[in-house]
């Protein structure tokens, strides 16, 4: 067992005399706490105290602007996370910094990957260690789905297990629990006994102070950037706690309510969506406060959804003020008179990047608004009274209200919505992750809005919340209501005990993508094969070919399906360029423009010296690819300007240097040695070489994007910028990667444009940049990155060939093509889409509860 006493006289990190300052703004002052192996020093402070600062300095995020961090007794500079990580020190994010387009095990791995003696990633090993982790906290999941599948409580228990799999000597949890059920909270606790005891020095910042009663052993407590004090958790009462957080005493935390509910506002009748919930009835009045209780995943949030129209109920009533509603968006719920404050304020209650007035007029644009312009003024006076209510912390409405505290960013949520002038108030989690005074602030709030007659449906995972603030609880257990209690009646014990009722859940299929699951329904393998992308692209081609064969025979003629062939594979390697810039979050515009730069280049060279052979052509075209591409990387990734920005600079840059080069000047065919020309036409056991090439560099490319760890690194880096920084992955590395790969790519592919097209000048590949992008998200490549396959781009590609292959031999007139082109392309994207949702919505209705 662990020596506690031996621990007492070490400590493995501590902040000594630690001052942050951005700008002019100090976060944190002189502050000096230590964390001991075999215990759990608790951090509390409000929203803006500077708990977050800690956690940045002791995980590498930030480096002190005086004092230092010292670790074993020895001061030391972690330059990034990375840095922090190799000394041991493992972070559960307040909001974790997972990638939702990643497997499960690939973000419980991500930043230290377990090899195979070759040195590739040891996917099954990971897999299996993934699953054990996970199970020991109480998540059973299939470990290869994605990420994003999971619900936020799911995705937190991964930001656990990937802490855990670290191995750490120092575990730091932000909020760990802010989006956990009771059960997994237990589970949590458990872990963290098990740790205790294995000598890991732990630090836990939270708000609730149950929980910090329970698992702390010290709590240092922060205001306005001090250290207050660190005391012995047993010689702390939670008024004193309270107290040094908020320079006073707390006198209350859920206000008293003496007023009596008016007539029925709301009333639910047998409300159920398949796979969600079932037979859900309650209704809420005026001047009333009802709870939604229940574990995570018991169907809580989802009432809520359908009640805003969000999602459809499947059957069931929903009447307000007597008259039945059937609502088919948002927009439908907001003109009746119902606003939703929703669990995730970051996700989906804000947009990160706008202000404060900006965020608060979102809700109120049609009020706000004069000949389409809207005024900040108007905005301000609707939602002004609400955030001064609230006590809103900020320098001004135009601050970026990413710039805000969790508690100030809910306030302005909160305000946004209230200035709707609701009948129907619908809280999600309202309090999740904000201190205890933004919680006594919003619960006064919340009480007074009551006392003037609004109806309230808060939904809650505090149980102390739940009893303190509602008139009445309606509980749910997987997907049904198990009990309802009026004011007086709801003790914790009552509460939980209807919540973990056993019973049959609301039916739902096994999942059709889990490897895992028990018995499938009939069908689940015609299922996933409709499900997949590229099934969309396969349909969308035999909509072409199958037609276009009977008015023209040539379509599956030897001749034109070796075209069609050769073009595809050009299409290929340019369009893989594209992938590896696409999936690290940015575009390259200028992909077009290097392939005709390249392809003049590599003809000049081999017309300059015949005998030179064809690898000095292929070099000199890959050479330049290379060296464009790193010049947009550079700028990107260390100038900081938006990629869209630099590629339509450097695509028009390209063009013109071309031009100046090529000075009207055009390579032709007999000014190149027939080796050139007969490369690209070449043959390898009948099939042509250049189609070799292409299989090639694709099957080597998806090869190293899905078994390297660099290239799992680039999907991640796509998937969540913010969160790869928060585990040292080398950002601008990554991305100037990206680039000098891909303008390797689309050197190469205007050096075998050249071998194959012969005659070569300045307009080589114009426009062809379209066409590349077009067959990068036709092939299921996502914009806003993280996502694609190589698979993918090689049927975006051949599928727009094919259907302007097919156009061509059924004699569509040119004026028409590019018309009808387009038209089709919509078509096969929305054929995919329709695929895509219909498989995600399947995916949504059979995922198993935990």
């Amino acid at each position: 067992m662990f020596d506690h006493a031996a621990a007492d006289a070490a400590e493995t990190i501590r902040l000594s005399g630690a001052t942050k300052t951005f700008g002019g703004t100090t976060a944190l002052r002189e502050v000096s706490f230590g964390l001991r192996p075999g215990e759990v020093l608790a951090l509390l402070g409000e929203n803006g105290a500077g708990k977050s600062t800690c956690v940045k300095l002791l995980a590498g995020v930030y480096q002190p602007t005086a004092g230092s961090v010292v670790l074993d007794g020895k001061p030391v500079q972690f330059a990034s996370p990375l840095d922090a990580q190799h000394a041991g020190i493992a972070v559960m994010h307040q909001h974790p910094g997972l990638f939702p387009d990643l497997s499960v095990v690939e973000n419980v791995f991500m930043g230290h990957m377990r090899r195979t003696a070759l040195g590739g990633l040891d996917h099954a090993a990971m897999a299996q260690e993934a699953g054990a982790v996970l199970a020991s906290i109480g998540l059973q999941i299939d470990v290869e789905a994605k990420l994003g599948r999971l619900r936020t409580s799911e995705q937190q228990l991964v930001e656990i297990a990937r802490a855990l799999t670290r191995k750490a000597r120092v575990l730091i949890m932000d909020e760990p629990t802010a989006a956990l059920s009771q059960r997994e909270v237990e589970r949590l606790f458990e872990v963290v006994e098990r740790l205790r005891g294995q000598g890991v020095a732990m630090m836990f910042v939270g708000h609730r102070m149950d929980e910090i009663f329970r698992v702390a052993d010290r709590i240092a407590v922060l205001r306005d950037g001090h250290l207050v004090g660190v005391e012995p958790a047993a010689a702390l009462s939670r008024d004193k706690a309270i107290s040094m957080m908020v320079g006073r005493e707390l006198s209350f935390l859920y206000p008293q309510r003496e007023a009596e509910p008016g007539e029925v506002l709301l009333q639910v009748e047998g409300l159920t969506r398949e796979g969600e919930f079932e037979g859900v009835s309650f209704e809420v009045r005026r001047g009333e406060i009802v709870g939604l209780g229940g574990l995570v995943g018991s169907g809580r949030t989802e009432i809520a959804r359908a009640l805003f129209g969000i999602t459809r109920p499947t059957a069931g009533t929903i009447r307000l003020a007597g008259e039945a509603r059937v609502f088919h968006g948002a927009g439908d719920a907001m003109d009746a008179g119902i606003a939703y404050v929703s669990e995730d304020r970051l996700g989906q209650s804000l947009v990160m990047d706008f202000s404060i007035v900006d965020n608060a007029a979102l809700t109120i644009l049609d009020e706000t608004t004069t000949a389409g312009f809207s005024s900040p003024r108007k905005v301000i006076d609707m939602v002004g009274p609400a955030l001064k209510r609230l006590k809103l912390r900020f320098k001004s409405y135009e601050q970026p209200v990413s710039a805000l505290s969790g508690g100030n960013q809910q306030k302005v949520v909160l305000a946004k919505w209230l200035a709707t002038k609701p009948r129907l108030l619908i809280l999600d989690e309202p309090t999740q992750g904000i201190d205890v005074q933004s919680k006594a602030e919003v619960h006064a709030m919340v009480s007074d809005l009551a006392a003037q007659g609004m109806a309230i449906l808060l939904v809650s995972s505090e149980m102390p919340e739940l009893i303190g603030m509602c008139d009445r609880i309606v509980v749910l257990s997987e997907g049904r209501q198990t009990a309802s209690f009026a004011r007086g009646a709801a003790t914790p014990e009552a509460v939980l005990r209807a919540a973990t009722t056993d019973h049959a859940p609301v039916p739902v299929m096994a999942p059709t993508d889990d490897p895992h699951a028990g018995a499938r329904p009939a069908g689940g393998s015609l299922a996933r094969l409709l499900g997949r992308r590229e099934f969309g692209l396969f349909v969308a081609m035999l909509a072409v070919v199958i037609p276009v064969s009977f008015i023209n025979p040539a379509m599956l003629s030897r001749a034109n399906l070796t075209a069609l062939a050769l073009d595809t594979s050009l299409l290929a390697i340019a369009t893989l360029a594209q992938l590896l810039v696409l999936i690290t979050r940015n575009i390259d515009l200028s992909v077009a423009s290097t392939i005709g730069l390249a392809a003049y280049g590599s003809a000049l060279v081999m017309t300059h010296d015949p005998g030179i052979g064809i690898a000095a052509g292929l070099a000199a075209g890959c050479g330049l690819g290379l060296a464009c591409g790193l010049v947009n990387g550079a700028i990107v990734a260390f100038g900081r300007v938006p990629a869209i920005v630099v590629t339509l600079g450097t695509m028009s840059v390209l063009r013109g240097f071309n031009s100046l080069w090529a000075g009207g000047r055009q390579i032709s065919a007999d000014q190149v040695p027939d080796a050139w020309l007969d490369f690209s036409g070449a043959r390898v056991a009948g099939i042509p070489l250049l189609v070799v090439i292409a299989a090639a560099i694709l099957i080597v490319a998806a090869l190293l994007l899905r078994r390297s760890e660099t290239g799992r690194n680039l999907y991640a880096l796509g998937s969540n910028p913010a969160g790869a920084a928060l585990i040292g992955i080398p950002s601008r590395r990554l991305i100037l990667l990206a680039f000098g790969a891909a303008g390797l790519l689309a050197g190469l592919a205007g050096a075998l444009w050249a071998s194959r097209y012969a005659t070569i000048d300045a307009r080589v590949a114009y426009g062809y940049e379209l066409t590349v992008i077009a067959a990068a998200v036709v092939g299921g490549v996502a914009i806003r990155g993280g996502a694609g396959t190589v698979t993918g781009i090689l049927l975006g590609g051949l599928t727009l060939l094919v259907i302007r292959n097919g156009l061509l031999l059924a004699r569509v007139d040119p004026l028409w093509l590019q018309g009808v082109y387009g038209l089709v392309i919509l078509a096969a994207i929305g054929i995919d889409a329709s695929i895509t949702h219909r498989a995600e919505t399947l995916r949504k209705l059979t995922r198993r509860r935990t």
